[in-house]
């Protein structure tokens, strides 16, 4: 707090912009007019959207007063929510799944050389405003573990090298290939189909349980 009682580094005001507001509508209208509140959660992630990837106080009371509901209930959604970021972030926040899946298929050492090659700690943003890394309890892709989240894309089947290698291309200004980073096609079997694969005639040949 300054001593105006104002929280540094928060803007005073926000307000959507134009592109935005079209996107706040088509929200708002999937709702009845006695259920907008039901709207918050995914206004609030258009507000952080259109802030650089975190959410002000500011915006919080203007998505409140759209749907007419008291400031404290936006706050009290946005501080439960780990998708909300309460602070500033890097250019690329870097989210780290070490969940059990993730963890049993080796999260440690893929969030170890985020922390090296980064320089950073979890929940810090490197000095040229870069990246922010965090950890996270499940991304929800847990057949592709260990997975990462930046920005909107996820980046499957992971250890410390592909990791590495996919900061190196953020950090160059480059877009690294989203998904199964062994090359894997979706989330397919590791080890090749073992059902609905197909003869040399083209018909679909199934598999039992034991892939004869």
């Amino acid at each position: 707090m300054n001593e105006n009682g104002k929280i540094c580094g928060q803007p005073e005001t926000f307000a959507f912009s134009d592109e935005y507001l079209d996107r706040v509508d088509a929200v708002v209208a999937r709702y009845p007019d006695d259920r907008r509140a039901s709207a918050l959660m995914p206004l609030l992630s258009l507000a952080q959207e259109q802030n650089a990837g975190w959410l002000p106080k500011a915006a919080m009371d203007h998505v409140a007063d759209m749907l007419d509901i008291p400031h404290i209930r936006a706050y009290e959604v946005a501080t439960f929510y780990t998708m909300y970021n309460l602070e500033p972030m890097g250019r690329h926040h870097v989210q780290v799944c070490t969940n059990i899946s993730c963890w049993l298929r080796g999260s440690d050492e893929v969030l170890d050389a985020c922390r090296k090659f980064l320089g950073v700690g979890v929940g810090r943003t490197t000095e040229d405003g870069a990246f922010t890394l965090t950890e996270v309890e499940c991304l929800g892709a847990c057949v592709n573990a260990p997975v990462v989240q930046i920005g909107k894309d996820y980046f499957e089947d992971l250890d410390g090298e592909s990791v590495v290698r996919i900061l190196e291309a953020f950090k160059a200004g480059e877009t690294p290939k989203p998904g199964p980073q062994n090359g894997r096609k979706g989330c397919e079997p590791s080890s090749g189909l073992t059902s609905l694969t197909f003869d040399d005639a083209g018909e679909a040949v199934q598999k039992d349980a034991g892939g004869a």
